[in-house]
C-alpha cells in the first residue's frame, strides 16, 4: 500500500527538517509519495525579482494567489526548483532514494484552466476576472509514480499541472494530493498543517465520518473546510483514511498515522 503525504508551506517553513526527518524513517517501511506546498517562499522570491504577488478573495471567504504569466514564471521556478530539490537533496542525505517530480511531468496532473474567477473586491463587492494559470486537478495518471514507486523511490511532487494544450498551471497542493491518493487508492493521506488538526469550538475533533461533513462544514474557518471536503471525497472513492494533523511537531507523519489529529474515515 501507498501513503500519501501533503505538507503546506507554514509546516515546512517551520519544520521542514522534521518533516523530512520523519518522512525518511516512514519511508523504510512504506511507499511513500509526498506532495509539498510553499506559496510563501514563492512570495519571497517574486518580491525579490521585483514582481509584487497578487492575491484575491473568493466569495466563500478563500483568500488564493492569483497566478498571471510572470507570477507563473516565478511559481515554477521556487516549486519544481528550489523546494522540490531542496527536499530531495535532505532525503538523498538521510539515504533515502528519492526523486523529486511535477505533475506536469508523465502527466501526472491533468487540470483545467480556470477561464474565468469570481472574486469580491476591496469594496466587497463580487468581480468576475480572467483566470489568469491557476488550474483545478481533474485527473490523476499515476503511470509514472507507479513505476517509480516500484523502483524503491521515495516521490516528491510539486503541485504544477498540465492542461489538455500542454500549458503548466498552479494547481492546490490539496487537491493534487487528493487527487494522487485517490487514484493509487492510497491506505492513508496525511495533510500536515500547522494546527493540530479540525478545531471546531475550540476542541480538535478526533474523527468526521464523510456522511457528516456536510452538516459541519459551516463551523469550520475557510482554509480548514476545503481540506475537510476533500478528505471526505478521498475516503468515498478509495482511500482507507485521511488524517489532518499538525506538521510542526516531532515525527509528524508518524503522529498523523497513529491517529493524532482529525481522522476522517467513510461513514
Amino acid at each position: 500500500m501507498v501513503i500519501v503525504v501533503k505538507a503546506g508551506g507554514r509546516a515546512l517553513n517551520k519544520n521542514m527538517d522534521g518533516i523530512v526527518k520523519n518522512l525518511a524513517e516512514v519511508s523504510r517501511r512504506e511507499k511513500v509519495v509526498f506532495v509539498h506546498g510553499g506559496g510563501d517562499i514563492v512570495t519571497e522570491i517574486s518580491k525579490k525579482l521585483g514582481i509584487e504577488p497578487k492575491f484575491v478573495m473568493s466569495p466563500e471567504g478563500i483568500r488564493s494567489r492569483y497566478t498571471d504569466e510572470k507570477e507563473l514564471e516565478v511559481y515554477v521556478m521556487v516549486m519544481a526548483g528550489k523546494i522540490n530539490k531542496t527536499i530531495v537533496s535532505k532525503l538523498l542525505a538521510l539515504n533515502v532514494p528519492a526523486v523529486g517530480i511535477t505533475g506536469a511531468d508523465g502527466q501526472t496532473l491533468l487540470a483545467e484552466r480556470k477561464k474565468r474567477i469570481v472574486i469580491v473586491d476591496e469594496r466587497g463587492r463580487k468581480r468576475v476576472i480572467d483566470g489568469g494559470y491557476t488550474g483545478k486537478v481533474i485527473k490523476a495518471e499515476t503511470g509514472l509514480i507507479q513505476l517509480l514507486l516500484d523502483k524503491g523511490f521515495t516521490i516528491v511532487v510539486a503541485p504544477i499541472a498540465v492542461d489538455s494544450e500542454g500549458t503548466l498551471l498552479n494547481v492546490d497542493g490539496d487537491q493534487a494530493a487528493y487527487a494522487i491518493a485517490t487514484a493509487l487508492k492510497a491506505s492513508n493521506l496525511i495533510i500536515l498543517t500547522d494546527v493540530e488538526g479540525v478545531i471546531i469550538d475550540n476542541v480538535v475533533v478526533p474523527e468526521i465520518k464523510s456522511s457528516s461533513i456536510e452538516r459541519i462544514i459551516e463551523k469550520i474557518g475557510p482554509g480548514m473546510n476545503r481540506k475537510v471536503m476533500l478528505a471526505g471525497k478521498a475516503v468515498e472513492e478509495g482511500v482507507d483514511r485521511v488524517v489532518i494533523a499538525s506538521g510542526v511537531i516531532d515525527n509528524p507523519v508518524t503522529n498523523a498515522l497513529n491517529g493524532k489529529g482529525t481522522v476522517v474515515v467513510k461513514g
